[in-house]
This record gives structure tokens, C-alpha cells and sequence, in this order.
């Protein structure tokens, strides 16, 4: 029987997650709409529960994700209309959504330098090329906006990175607003926390360049060298990357500013950079 009550309990803890402190404490998120379910159930993420207002839902090929999930054991949780839109950040919700589990990378974890080569040895950067994706990783610190976070997490499966690093107070990425903008890429990206110096360290390990943006860098981003896999690191909506950031990096490319605005967007920042190191990928097959 479908769950009418706004008071009920199950439907009270999946509206916290709402709160970073309560995803925080239990290592879940809820994702809500056609494409975002349909992902979680296709990439195989860890979802405890998923939620269906079949009242709403309309779409068949959302059923066909409820009928897919079901058969894989996951659990189902049938609500009322006006439930499912106590739990949703949209006008006009899809009545389909998923409790997960966050999952997070830690650096050590990569597969960096250990397929058979020695990590301390120029032989890494070659593993990193075979375990992690062809162009590498986005590094951004202090990241402050969660939709652009979402959108870099996006751009970053379309081009084939690996994923992102978050260094510094950077928003979570499991928040509503990041995963919607990630259109599903949070279930297929990985996703680091890490400290500068702990990244700093791990760089030395595997042995490839980090490139870095700032509008104060005197190289144009379209004469720059690039030799994937690499570290592509942007700095916060704010203050861009830090002094301690930019001494870290190999090279650090500015993007002309033509106009009067003397700043992009940061997800359009990482999009134009992300697009260009893809450019040059395909450009040497």
C-alpha cells in the first residue's frame, strides 16, 4: 500500500537528506527524476530503496526502471503524489527517485602505479593512462557552487575524465543541486576529497604534469602543451586557486577574455579547458 502520510517516518528520513549534515551522518543522498533513476539502476550504484509515486509517473521508461530494479532486489517504495512532492525540488516532479549511497575514492584507491608498474618510477604515469581514462582528473579547490559542480562532473564523463577532486571547503557533491546538474554523471564519475598536500604528494607519485588556470598566468590555454593523462586544476568561484595551489602546478594557462566580463563561469571554465585537452587527445590518434 502506497504511503499517504507526510508524517510517516521512512518519508520524514528521506526529506533530511535534503541537509548536508544528515547526508553526512548516513552516507545517503536522494536523486529524483527519469534520467537520474534510470542511471543509478544502469551503472549498477549502490540504491537502498527507490521511490515511486505512480500517480505521477508517466513515463515508460521509468516504469520499465521501477520493473528492472525490482527484479534486482532493490527495494520499492510506493507513495502518494503529494508525498513524492514533499520529497522533490522540482515543479512538476516525475514521481520517480532513489535513496543511494554516496560513494566516494580515496586517492590511494585509484589504481595509480599498481597494474604491474612501480609508482616511483616514470612507469606510473603509463598505469595511470591504463587504470584511470584517457585525459585524467579535474582538481578543483574551493569550489563553492553545487550546480557547477554538477555541470564539471557532467563535462567530465562527456570528455572521459576519470573524475573530481575536491580539495578544500568545497561543496558536496551529493547535494540536490549537484547531482540534478550532473545529469547521472555522479553515479559514473568517481568522486576524491583530499587535502593539497596530500594531492600534492600522490601527483609526485604517479608522475604526470597538473595544469593550472588563473587570469593572472601568462600562457594562452590554446598554446599550452598537453600530454594526458593529466590534472586539470581550477580554483573556487571567489579567489580561483590559491598561491600554494599554482606553486604545485607544471603550468598554469589563462583563457582570453575579450569582452568586459574579466571571468567565465567556473563549470564553463572547466568545460572550455576540459574540451580542449580532448581536443588534442583526438587530434594524436
Amino acid at each position: 500500500m502506497a504511503i499517504t502520510s507526510l508524517q510517516n517516518p521512512r518519508i520524514k528520513a528521506i526529506r533530511a537528506l535534503s541537509r548536508r549534515k544528515r547526508r553526512q551522518e548516513t552516507g545517503l543522498f536522494f536523486a529524483e527524476g527519469i534520467r537520474l533513476v534510470g542511471e543509478a539502476v544502469q551503472t549498477g550504484a549502490d540504491v537502498e530503496t527507490l521511490v515511486v509515486a505512480p500517480d505521477l509517473l508517466r513515463s515508460d521508461f521509468g516504469r520499465d526502471t521501477v520493473r528492472r530494479a525490482r527484479e534486482e532486489g532493490v527495494e520499492i517504495l510506493e507513495v502518494g503524489a503529494e508525498v513524492f512532492r514533499s520529497l522533490s525540488g522540482k515543479d512538476g516532479p516525475s514521481g520517480i527517485g532513489v535513496v543511494a549511497r554516496q560513494r566516494w575514492t580515496a586517492l590511494d584507491d585509484t589504481g595509480v602505479g599498481l597494474e604491474g608498474g612501480d609508482a616511483s618510477t616514470n612507469d606510473a604515469s603509463t598505469n595511470y593512462a591504463a587504470t584511470a581514462g584517457t585525459l585524467g582528473w579535474v582538481v578543483l579547490e574551493n569550489v563553492g557552487n553545487p550546480g557547477n559542480l554538477g555541470s564539471i562532473l557532467r563535462t567530465s564523463d562527456a570528455t572521459s575524465a576519470t573524475g573530481v577532486i575536491l580539495l578544500g571547503d568545497s561543496v558536496d557533491p551529493y547535494d540536490p543541486a549537484s547531482v540534478r546538474g550532473s545529469m547521472g554523471a555522479v553515479f559514473s564519475q568517481q568522486i576524491v576529497r583530499s587535502s593539497l598536500e596530500a594531492l600534492i604528494q600522490w601527483k609526485r607519485q604517479i608522475n604526470i604534469p597538473m595544469i593550472g588556470t588563473s587570469d593572472a598566468a601568462a600562457a594562452d590555454f590554446r598554446t599550452a602543451t598537453y600530454a594526458p593523462p593529466l590534472l586539470l586544476f581550477l580554483g573556487g568561484e571567489q579567489h580561483g586557486l590559491s598561491n600554494e595551489a599554482m606553486d604545485a602546478c607544471d603550468t598554469v594557462v589563462r583563457i582570453p577574455m575579450a569582452g568586459r566580463a574579466d571571468s567565465l563561469n567556473l563549470a564553463v571554465a572547466a568545460g572550455v579547458m576540459l574540451y580542449e585537452v580532448s581536443g588534442r587527445v583526438r587530434d594524436t590518434r
